[in-house]
């Protein structure tokens, strides 16, 4: 194990990295301008979609690891932390009450639900797409649930790199099909 790394630096780089906007700019700019769903809003559910599958990403990587908690824990305290902060910058903006985090619980939760609907040996990505299109406004549109499932499998595949690089990820989850 990379032992020059500490958990709180590991904790920072996965936060930072569900924070960091570039795919998803890359995935708005690769969206016809008629896709038929409104930008703003899958801007929005692209950054809540990422925050969630970093997290489930560590969960389910490091699952049966002695390290999971203590990258898991941090990482949401981190995300409950600047939720609240949003929150309140939001509303003193448009001057009601916004609460980020549990927006964030709830899609976690709406996820998950989503990916426990699936037939066996069908891949999560399958689910988040369609589930990612309905939170977008429009469950059946091919550019959103593309748009979920790559910045899912994305998320998947880098959290799952990072792990691995770190060797946090010693005999835990195998990748998923969609990873390799």
């Amino acid at each position: 194990m990379d032992s020059d790394i500490s958990d709180e630096k590991r904790v920072q780089d996965l936060f930072d990295y569900a924070l960091d906007r570039e795919d998803i700019k890359w995935l708005l700019n690769s969206m016809p301008q008629t896709a038929g769903v409104d930008s703003n809003t899958v801007e929005y559910e692209l950054q809540l979609l990422k925050i969630v599958s970093v997290g489930w990403a560590v969960s389910y990587y490091l699952a049966g690891e002695n390290t999971k908690n203590n990258i898991l824990e941090p990482y949401w305290q981190m995300v409950r932390e600047f939720s609240q902060n949003l929150s309140h910058a939001t509303n003193l903006l448009i001057g009601r009450e916004v609460d980020y985090f549990q927006t964030l619980r709830s899609r976690l939760e709406l996820y998950v639900q989503a990916m426990t609907r699936l037939q066996t040996g069908a891949e999560p990505v399958q689910a988040i797409g369609p589930e990612f299109a309905q939170c977008c406004g429009d469950g059946k549109n091919p550019f959103a649930v593309l748009a979920g499932s790559k910045m899912f499998a994305s998320c998947l595949v880098n959290v799952r790199m990072y792990l691995h690089e770190r060797e946090e990820l010693h005999c835990g989850q195998e990748p998923l099909d969609g990873e390799a």
